[in-house]
Protein backbone atom coordinates (compact mmCIF):
# COMPACT_ATOMS: atom_id res chain seq x y z
CA UNK A 1 0.00 0.00 0.00
CA UNK A 2 1.43 3.93 -0.50
CA UNK A 3 1.07 6.54 1.53
CA UNK A 4 -1.81 7.31 -1.15
CA UNK A 5 -3.58 4.79 -0.67
CA UNK A 6 -6.70 4.13 1.62
CA UNK A 7 -6.17 1.30 3.79
CA UNK A 8 -8.23 -0.41 6.06
CA UNK A 9 -8.59 -1.64 9.66
CA UNK A 10 -10.79 -3.87 11.56
CA UNK A 11 -11.72 -2.70 15.29
CA UNK A 12 -12.41 -5.58 17.83
CA UNK A 13 -13.78 -8.14 15.02
CA UNK A 14 -15.97 -5.52 13.55
CA UNK A 15 -15.78 -4.83 9.88
CA UNK A 16 -12.87 -3.63 8.12
CA UNK A 17 -13.17 0.71 7.81
CA UNK A 18 -11.59 2.47 5.52
CA UNK A 19 -8.94 4.83 6.25
CA UNK A 20 -5.29 6.84 4.95
CA UNK A 21 -3.45 5.30 6.16
CA UNK A 22 0.87 4.48 5.89
CA UNK A 23 1.08 1.57 8.10
CA UNK A 24 -0.58 -2.09 7.78
CA UNK A 25 -3.80 -2.29 9.63
CA UNK A 26 -2.34 -5.13 11.59
CA UNK A 27 -0.01 -2.56 13.16
CA UNK A 28 -2.81 0.58 13.12
CA UNK A 29 -5.04 -2.18 15.36
CA UNK A 30 -2.21 -2.14 17.79
CA UNK A 31 -1.93 1.19 18.41
CA UNK A 32 -5.62 1.84 18.74
CA UNK A 33 -5.78 -0.61 21.12
CA UNK A 34 -2.55 0.91 22.94
CA UNK A 35 -5.08 4.08 23.24
CA UNK A 36 -7.80 2.31 24.80
CA UNK A 37 -5.60 0.88 27.59
CA UNK A 38 -4.56 3.96 28.41
CA UNK A 39 -7.12 5.35 31.19
CA UNK A 40 -8.17 8.52 30.82
CA UNK A 41 -10.28 9.97 34.00
CA UNK A 42 -11.53 13.22 31.82
CA UNK A 43 -12.77 12.02 28.56
CA UNK A 44 -11.86 14.85 26.15
CA UNK A 45 -14.41 15.87 23.66
CA UNK A 46 -13.48 16.09 20.16
CA UNK A 47 -15.49 16.84 17.60
CA UNK A 48 -14.10 15.61 13.56
CA UNK A 49 -15.78 17.33 10.90
CA UNK A 50 -14.90 15.78 7.07
CA UNK A 51 -17.35 16.35 4.28
CA UNK A 52 -15.71 12.38 3.66
CA UNK A 53 -18.25 10.21 5.58
CA UNK A 54 -15.40 7.52 5.46
CA UNK A 55 -12.72 9.84 6.77
CA UNK A 56 -14.58 11.47 9.68
CA UNK A 57 -16.38 7.79 10.79
CA UNK A 58 -12.54 6.15 10.84
CA UNK A 59 -10.70 8.96 13.10
CA UNK A 60 -14.19 9.02 15.27
CA UNK A 61 -14.09 5.53 15.52
CA UNK A 62 -10.10 5.64 16.51
CA UNK A 63 -10.91 8.51 18.84
CA UNK A 64 -13.25 6.92 20.77
CA UNK A 65 -11.36 3.67 20.95
CA UNK A 66 -8.35 5.65 22.08
CA UNK A 67 -10.38 7.35 25.24
CA UNK A 68 -11.78 10.19 23.70
CA UNK A 69 -15.24 11.26 23.46
CA UNK A 70 -15.69 11.79 19.37
CA UNK A 71 -18.26 12.78 17.35
CA UNK A 72 -18.40 13.17 13.42
CA UNK A 73 -20.11 15.91 11.48
CA UNK A 74 -20.02 15.96 7.76
CA UNK A 75 -19.90 19.80 7.26
CA UNK A 76 -18.91 22.69 9.06
CA UNK A 77 -22.89 24.25 9.41
CA UNK A 78 -23.89 20.66 11.00
CA UNK A 79 -20.88 20.88 13.09
CA UNK A 80 -21.67 24.32 14.00
CA UNK A 81 -25.16 23.56 14.35
CA UNK A 82 -24.12 20.25 17.42
CA UNK A 83 -22.38 23.07 19.45
CA UNK A 84 -25.44 23.38 21.55
CA UNK A 85 -25.40 19.65 22.51
CA UNK A 86 -21.70 18.96 22.25
CA UNK A 87 -18.99 21.35 23.14
CA UNK A 88 -16.10 20.05 22.44
CA UNK A 89 -12.32 20.39 23.76
CA UNK A 90 -10.95 20.02 20.32
CA UNK A 91 -12.12 20.34 16.66
CA UNK A 92 -10.43 17.98 13.96
CA UNK A 93 -11.45 19.54 10.79
CA UNK A 94 -10.63 19.13 6.80
CA UNK A 95 -10.23 22.66 5.41
CA UNK A 96 -11.56 22.01 2.07
CA UNK A 97 -14.98 21.31 2.19
CA UNK A 98 -18.86 22.26 0.29
CA UNK A 99 -20.06 25.38 1.94
CA UNK A 100 -18.20 26.59 4.48
CA UNK A 101 -14.43 26.13 4.81
CA UNK A 102 -12.63 23.98 7.64
CA UNK A 103 -11.16 26.96 8.59
CA UNK A 104 -14.01 29.38 8.45
CA UNK A 105 -15.60 26.30 10.75
CA UNK A 106 -12.90 27.09 13.28
CA UNK A 107 -13.30 30.37 13.42
CA UNK A 108 -16.96 30.09 14.67
CA UNK A 109 -16.10 27.32 16.94
CA UNK A 110 -13.38 29.73 18.53
CA UNK A 111 -15.79 32.22 18.99
CA UNK A 112 -18.55 30.32 20.62
CA UNK A 113 -15.89 28.23 22.69
CA UNK A 114 -12.71 30.33 23.27
CA UNK A 115 -10.85 27.28 24.80
CA UNK A 116 -11.92 24.53 21.84
CA UNK A 117 -8.52 23.92 20.10
CA UNK A 118 -8.18 23.28 16.41
CA UNK A 119 -6.13 20.83 14.72
CA UNK A 120 -7.03 20.92 10.62
CA UNK A 121 -6.57 18.33 8.42
CA UNK A 122 -5.82 18.39 4.81
CA UNK A 123 -4.31 17.12 1.81
CA UNK A 124 -4.71 19.80 -0.61
CA UNK A 125 -2.11 22.18 -1.36
CA UNK A 126 -4.31 25.24 -1.30
CA UNK A 127 -4.80 25.26 2.31
CA UNK A 128 -1.29 27.34 2.62
CA UNK A 129 -3.58 30.21 0.76
CA UNK A 130 -6.30 29.60 3.40
CA UNK A 131 -4.74 29.97 6.42
CA UNK A 132 -4.52 33.54 5.60
CA UNK A 133 -8.17 33.95 6.99
CA UNK A 134 -7.66 32.25 9.70
CA UNK A 135 -4.71 34.84 10.59
CA UNK A 136 -6.73 37.90 9.21
CA UNK A 137 -8.91 36.40 12.52
CA UNK A 138 -5.97 36.37 15.01
CA UNK A 139 -6.28 32.75 14.98
CA UNK A 140 -3.63 30.45 14.28
CA UNK A 141 -4.20 26.76 13.74
CA UNK A 142 -2.23 23.28 13.33
CA UNK A 143 -2.27 21.78 10.35
CA UNK A 144 -1.80 17.91 9.58
CA UNK A 145 -1.40 16.71 6.07
CA UNK A 146 -3.70 13.98 4.91
CA UNK A 147 -2.09 10.90 4.45
CA UNK A 148 -1.28 10.22 8.14
CA UNK A 149 -1.43 7.59 10.35
CA UNK A 150 -3.51 7.50 13.75
CA UNK A 151 -0.87 7.69 16.32
CA UNK A 152 0.36 11.12 14.81
CA UNK A 153 -3.65 12.23 15.32
CA UNK A 154 -3.51 11.25 18.60
CA UNK A 155 0.13 12.55 19.31
CA UNK A 156 -1.45 16.26 18.27
CA UNK A 157 -4.34 15.76 20.59
CA UNK A 158 -2.97 14.49 23.15
CA UNK A 159 -0.20 17.15 23.25
CA UNK A 160 -2.91 20.16 22.49
CA UNK A 161 -5.66 18.88 25.67
CA UNK A 162 -2.38 18.69 27.75
CA UNK A 163 -2.23 14.55 28.31
CA UNK A 164 1.19 14.11 26.68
Amino acid sequence: MNSESIGTFTLDGGQPTPFPVRADSTQAQELIRQGAAATNPRKHKVLVIDDEQAIADSLTLILNHAGYDARAAYSGWRAIGLLHDFQPDMLVTDVIMPGITGIQTAIHVCAMLPSCKVLLISGNEATASLLAEALRHNRKFEILAKPFHPTELLARLASAVGDA
